[in-house]
């Protein structure tokens, strides 16, 4: 329960975190659409170049808790404002090296940390620490939605870009810099005024040893642990359909324009997914929240297998997906918030997203692997839905309290 509290006005902060979510997810999901333009132009092959997004992946979830336990001893606005220049300034190397370990170091590293600073973990502990508790569940929700809008924005003005004929993807990534150096202004906004609330739990956690000591009691926790296995199978989801479904709709003798319009669906329709998903964590117990997510995933990708590949299958198959796709985040954070408080919560939220993006390497990669050798994905749908399956069952036994601790 927090000890004290300051009142806040919270559509600042929420508009503020929305919008750097916007950019930094719009720009990470929108990825795939670089597969086929990538590959048509330069000496990469699709193996090659699913490597570097899945080194993206794993990196984006390795900044995850850097970045958040440097946010928690330096202060957001330092990461959020360096993780901003790091953004812009990776977008305009990126056509400068369109070899695959120049794309390694661009994409696969500076983009992920760049991107990643202004990811979950940070805005998500800034959320969290400025609102009172009745309120996280709904304002994370629609804190989130800002990252699918993020994808439903992004996905059309990549693809829009893409068929310029004096802008292709190298025209793409000096766009994108000059996007990211929006983030600065507005992560002042965000962090200004400091942290609102302190939480019992949080001075605990100091008596505990600090960082560290939450960190360690946190990995002695069994519902944690589960949480994290549960979001390392969202990952691997995410990941893969995010690299690869443009190259599936390519397969299926489909226009890059239905690739872009689905990655569009998807984040159209996770903004009514996120802000549902945030309703229903101030509602019911986020561990079933989770469980409905992931367990719906198994159910839409069967339904995907059984119908035929037309242009609109593809476009219910994406609102489908697109409904669940980031809402998992929302009861995550808000089971991570129960069962640890806030005061580390970039930290330790960060450290599950990492979980989720070595999933997310999986994903991508093995996505490449397949089709390279098969020239389809189906052994990657079944792997999905299997995970996907796994992860409902997981979330089951977590132990979540009523309220913050």
């Amino acid at each position: 329960m927090d000890t004290h509290q300051t009142h806040v006005n919270p559509w600042p902060v929420i508009s503020a975190a929305a919008f750097i979510l916007l950019v930094t997810i719009g720009m990470r999901m929108s990825l795939g659409l670089f597969v086929q333009p990538v590959v048509n132009t330069t000496a990469l092959g699709i193996e090659q170049f699913s490597l570097v997004i899945a080194v993206f992946q794993l990196m984006w979830g390795v900044a995850q808790p850097v970045t958040g336990a440097l946010a928690d001893r330096f202060g957001a606005r330092r990461v959020l404002a360096g993780g901003a220049l790091l953004l812009s300034a990776a977008c305009f190397l990126v056509p400068q090296l369109p070899t695959l370990w120049g794309m390694m170091l661009t994409v696969g590293v500076l983009l992920a940390f760049g991107t990643g600073a202004g990811g979950f973990s940070i805005i998500m502990g800034q959320v969290a620490a400025k609102l009172p508790p009745q309120m996280r569940g709904l304002a994370s929700g629609a804190v989130n939605a800002g990252g699918s809008a993020g994808q439903f924005l992004f996905a059309p003005l990549v693809q829009g870009l893409l068929v310029l004929p004096y802008a292709g993807w190298q025209g793409v990534f000096y766009v994108w810099g000059g996007i990211a150096l929006l983030i600065v202004p507005v992560a002042w906004w965000l962090t200004r005024g400091g942290v609102q609330t302190a939480s019992a739990a949080s001075a605990q956690a100091h008596e505990a040893g600090g960082l560290k000591g939450a960190v360690a009691a946190a990995f002695r926790n069994r519902s944690y642990l589960l949480l994290h296995a549960g979001f390392f199978t969202c990952g691997f989801h995410i990941a893969f359909l995010v690299t690869h479904l443009p190259t599936e709709i390519a397969l299926c003798g489909l226009p890059p324009s239905v690739a872009s319009a689905s990655l569009a669906v998807i984040g159209l329709a996770n903004i009514a997914g996120c802000l549902f998903s945030g309703w229903c964590v101030g509602r019911f117990r986020s561990k079933y929240v989770l469980a409905a997510l992931y367990g719906s995933r198994v159910l839409l990708v069967a339904a995907y297998l059984a119908a035929p590949r037309t242009d609109m299958n593809f476009y219910l198959f994406a609102a489908g997906l697109g409904f669940t796709w980031l809402a998992t985040v929302a009861p995550t954070a808000a089971l991570t918030g129960k069962l640890f408080g806030t005061r580390y919560l970039a930290t330790l939220f960060g450290l599950t997203m990492l979980s989720h993006q070595i999933g997310g390497f999986l994903g991508s990669y093995l996505g490449g692997r397949v089709v390279s050798a098969f020239n389809d994905y189906g052994w990657m749908w079944y792997a999905d839905m299997a995970l996907a399956g796994a992860a409902a069952l997981l979330n089951l036994p977590i132990r979540e309290p009523e309220a913050e601790r």
